[in-house]
């Protein structure tokens, strides 16, 4: 019987690699290839004299972004349980190794390809036809926010998830799901055309990247169940401590780096005075995240959380990361402040409502990146533009520019927490049927995915003490 369930599952694999190469092939087919062509493309110095330090800047702002990657790594090693370690490494390495493969075979030309009806791009497959620094450029930082959306699921299905699930479920979200809501936003896609204030906006990817992550993950929690442990015969929550608080601390200072560049170089230029503006909020609400998370977790349990706090920090980033530009610094502080707050009662629900997220994934990146986008609409102060130092400027319900701006955020984020929910819950139900089953078994689970799934150990000469679960 397990033979044949095991040929069963070999076979479905095959085929949806069968599908995914004949879709490939059929791409590759279409699109117009410029192998032979100069990759100055319409960006040239004679031009544009200045275009060496926009270069230069993005590709600084794309390596920062990178080390969020090393920065996502170590926060949910350090919040998981040392069995699990390695098994979370080889998640995060390969949810960028393969997230990049697929966003640049499908995703960026569904991104920022030639726009259909404002739902999605028709061009650029593989980069073929973009052979041109200026689109390249653009390329390198884009890629980073895939990976980023990808990489924030890690953390909500830690400890029970297959990996080969997870390779399948990181083709997905950077070849379909992140491209399809960032061509409504970013890529002149219907969100950006609404006919509230300007349209909707979100300057480096709150709801973009965040919310996107956030709510897949969520969708992912609820498909695969919680931990075996996570909650008693009554339904409590019962804490299942990481066995690291220093690689989680480690994790949030290399994210807190890494967000300069994020925020910062989603200004796409060098030349734009606007990123001091940027670096100062970035800098605040974190801040403020951090220490209106303790002070939230300090009245409700009487303990100064050092976890809660480091989550709080990312909380006020992830808040930030969309009116970053178009907000004064007490704002920024304000932002933040909420943004703790939230991120402690939300990781307090979710263990309520019985949803397992070992790292607070979803009240960190979906709550959070909801709030930031709620955030423009009423904390924008109208001094600049749409993206730009130019063009209608973004005002807030606070500055007196009425309700048409958080009218037009409002969609954006219903819009994004349908979108995101909704493709990853039938994302992952489709996996679970197409494999089996997306979790390990519950003996491999106790044990510890490491050897199960890796056969190695992150600690090969430190003994690990299992806690004892509830049945």
């Amino acid at each position: 019987m397990r033979v044949s369930t095991g040929i069963g599952r070999s076979r479905r694999l095959l085929s949806v690699a069968a599908m995914a190469f004949t879709l490939c092939a059929v791409l590759l087919a279409t699109a117009t290839p410029a192998l032979a062509a100069d990759p100055a493309g319409a960006e040239t110095l004679a031009d544009n004299p200045s275009a060496p330090l926009d270069f230069v800047w993005i590709i600084i702002a794309s390596a920062m972004v990178f080390i969020m990657q090393g920065g996502f790594a170590m926060l949910t090693a350090g919040l998981c349980r040392a069995k699990n370690v390695v098994n979370l490494m080889m998640k995060n390495l390969m949810d960028f190794a393969i997230g990049s493969l697929a966003f640049f075979a499908v995703g960026f030309a569904i991104m920022f390809g030639a726009d259909r009806a404002g739902l999605f791009g028709t061009t650029g497959w593989f980069l073929a036809g973009e052979y041109d620094v200026s689109q390249y450029l653009l390329f390198v930082f884009q890629v980073m926010f895939a990976a980023t959306a990808a990489t924030i699921v890690a953390g909500a299905v830690a400890e029970r998830l297959k990996v080969k699930a997870y390779f399948l479920y990181s083709i997905a979200i950077c070849a379909i799901v992140y491209p399809i809501y960032g061509h409504w936003v970013w890529g002149g896609g219907w969100l950006s055309s609404l006919p509230y204030g300007v349209g909707h906006v979100d300057f480096a990817g709150s709801g973009v990247v965040h919310a996107v992550g956030g709510f897949v993950g969520l969708a992912a929690a609820i498909v695969l169940g919680p931990r075996i442990g996570k909650f008693d015969l009554k339904g409590k929550a019962r804490a299942i401590p990481g066995h690291s608080m220093t690689l989680a601390a480690l994790g949030v200072f290399l994210l807190w780096f890494g967000w300069y560049g994020f925020n910062a170089g989603s200004t796409l230029t060098a030349l734009e005075l606007r990123t001091s503006v940027i670096a100062v909020n970035t800098t605040m609400a974190a801040s403020a995240g951090a220490v209106s998370s303790l002070i939230t977790i300090y009245a409700i349990t009487r303990k100064l959380d050092v976890g809660m706090a480091l989550n709080g920090a990312i909380a006020g980033l992830v808040a930030i990361t969309a009116p970053c530009a178009w907000v004064e610094a007490w704002a920024a502080v304000v932002i933040g402040i909420i943004g703790g707050i939230i991120v402690v009662l939300g990781v307090l629900f979710f263990d309520k409502v019985r949803v397992d997220d070992p790292v607070g994934a979803v009240s960190v990146h979906g709550l959070n990146g909801v709030w930031g986008l709620l955030a423009v609409g009423l904390f924008a102060d109208g001094t600049y533009g749409n993206y730009t130092t130019e063009g209608p400027l973004v005002t807030g319900l606070f500055y007196g520019g009425g309700p048409e701006q958080l009218i037009a955020q409002a969609i954006g984020a219903a819009v994004v927490v349908a979108w995101a929910f909704g493709a990853g819950y039938i994302l992952f139900k489709v996996l679970d049927i197409a494999l089996g089953s997306i979790r390990v078994p519950a003996q491999e689970e106790i044990e510890g995915l490491d050897i199960g799934e890796h056969g190695s150990s992150a600690y090969p000469n430190f003994p690990v003490v299992e806690d004892v679960p509830y049945r």
